[in-house]
This record gives C-alpha cells, sequence and structure tokens, in this order.
C-alpha cells in the first residue's frame, strides 16, 4: 500500500472530540510525527491504542525533519502529523512536511477536527462572516493599530501572562470596541467573557491561567469626525500603560483621523523633535 500523510488534529482539552476517523488514523500509522513525544504517547495511552514510533516535529526541527519524512511516505509508511493540541499548521507545526509531500506528489489526507480558533470565534458570539487569524497578538503599542483597524473580526491567541497587559493596550485605543476573551475551551473551567476592551481590561487585571484566544470585532467602516478630546485621552492611558509618546500618537492619529503632531502637543506641552 502506497504512504501518505494524514493530518490529525487532537484535542484541546476534552478527549471526547477525537473523532472515529482520527482513532482510526493513529491507530493505523506507522509513523507520528508530533510536537511533543512524551504528550502523543499520553494522548495514545488515553486512546488505548497501542503506540507506533514517534517522531519529533516541531519548529526548531521541522525544516530538516521535513525531507526525512516525506521520504519514509515514499518507502510506504503511512505518516500522522499530530500537534500538541488543536489542528497542525494553524499555529503549529506541520506547513514545512505538508510542502514536502506536495512537492514529491505525495497524498496528503487532512482530518477534521478540534481547533480553539474556530471555537473561540463561535463562543463569541461576533460576527464571523469575515474573520481573520492574527497569530498571537502583537507586543509592540504601534502593531495593535494593524489589529484594531481591521475591517474583520479578528481572532488571536494570547499568553495568560501577557494578557492583562495586552487588554490594557487595546483599551487605550478603543475602550468601546466590543470583543471576547476565550479561556480553557472545552475543558472544566472553560469561560468566555464578552464585553468591550474596556469592560474585559477591567475584568482581567490580576493574574490568569490556561489557555486563552481573544476575539475582537471589526473596525467600524464609516470614518468619523476627529474627536481630539477623545484622542488625547486615549494618548494618555496609552502611555499610562508603558508606550512612548511619539509612537503612541502616530498609533491613535491612524486610529481617530487627528493629527500626531496635535496629540503629542497636547500631551506633553511641547513640540515633537522633527
Amino acid at each position: 500500500m502506497a504512504g501518505r500523510l494524514i493530518v490529525c488534529p487532537s484535542p484541546i482539552g476534552n478527549i471526547g472530540d477525537v473523532s472515529p476517523r482520527i482513532r482510526q488514523a493513529l491507530a493505523d500509522a506507522d509513523l507520528v510525527a508530533c510536537e511533543d513525544t512524551r504528550r502523543a504517547g499520553r494522548l495514545y495511552e488515553r486512546l488505548d491504542l497501542d503506540p507506533p514510533r514517534f517522531v519529533s516535529n516541531h519548529d526548531s526541527n521541522e525544516e530538516a525533519r521535513a525531507p526525512q519524512l516525506a521520504k519514509a511516505i515514499e518507502r510506504g509508511a503511512r505518516v500522522a502529523l499530530l500537534s500538541d493540541a488543536g489542528t497542525p499548521v494553524l499555529s503549529d507545526p506541520g506547513y514545512r512536511l505538508i510542502r514536502a509531500c506536495i512537492e514529491r506528489d505525495i497524498e496528503i489526507e487532512v482530518l477534521p477536527g478540534p481547533t480553539a480558533i474556530t471555537t473561540a470565534l463561535v463562543a463569541s458570539g461576533l460576527p464571523a462572516d469575515r474573520w481573520r487569524f492574527e497569530g498571537f497578538l502583537p507586543r509592540r503599542a504601534g502593531e495593535l493599530e494593524r489589529v484594531l483597524q481591521s475591517t474583520e473580526t479578528v481572532v488571536a491567541f494570547e499568553s495568560p501572562r501577557r494578557l492583562p497587559a495586552s487588554l490594557r493596550a487595546l483599551a487605550a485605543l478603543a475602550p468601546d470596541r466590543p470583543a471576547a476573551v476565550c479561556r480553557e475551551l472545552t475543558k472544566l473551567h472553560e469561560e468566555v467573557a464578552r464585553g468591550t476592551l474596556g469592560d474585559l481590561a477591567r475584568q482581567f487585571r490580576g493574574e490568569v491561567k490556561g489557555e486563552i484566544v481573544v476575539v475582537i470585532s471589526a473596525s467600524s467602516k464609516r470614518a468619523a469626525a476627529p474627536d481630539t478630546a477623545f484622542a488625547v485621552d486615549a494618548l494618555r492611558r496609552l502611555v499610562q500603560s508603558g508606550a512612548r509618546p511619539r509612537a503612541a500618537a502616530q498609533v491613535v492619529a491612524a486610529l481617530t483621523g487627528t493629527r500626531p503632531n496635535e496629540l503629542y502637543r497636547e500631551l506633553t506641552g511641547r513640540e515633537p523633535r522633527q
């Protein structure tokens, strides 16, 4: 029998989300290309399956590992691609292996299954007709401008350690923007908090635990008249959150239609240096 690559989503929290097709594919695999061989082994134990050979395939080694695995498939091996949680390739390893198989005309079978991205999108209650996945929220205040300017609903991962600071920075720019914080999806302590970015920034001020997905409503397409007082207040809150005044003025100006030099002058009482 010719070999093939089978992309197998894994549970994001609830073992019951493993479909019969995924379970059968894992049972039939000759090799399992996985992020963490120990976690893959525990998944096989929970599914009561005999473990095959596990081969690590993660961000640090996938470039070298992909052609090796592709050659094994060409020799007839059935290789299951498995990430630690969710669907491979979506913010997880697997892209290079899939490309290596495509270049060699190797059959690829992608099984549908769990992913925190679409689960959070639906749970958020925000429009899902047009949306995009951001990966992890950017860290720099200036890069958050791109997120908040999106005309599509945005889905992004965030670490529990950084969540409070990220929400404060977002709320400083768009406090009334509808959003949701989805925590520990499908697990025992699942939580979906919905509200404005300002509401969520106040709710998640302390230590947070678990896997986090943030969903942010699209920017309004209607252009509003610039409100300088509002823009200066947003700039002041952003600076208080740790942003540099000049960079923050550029971001707030782009979002509100005001002039960055005017905002900087209102905030500091001095002219910006050219």
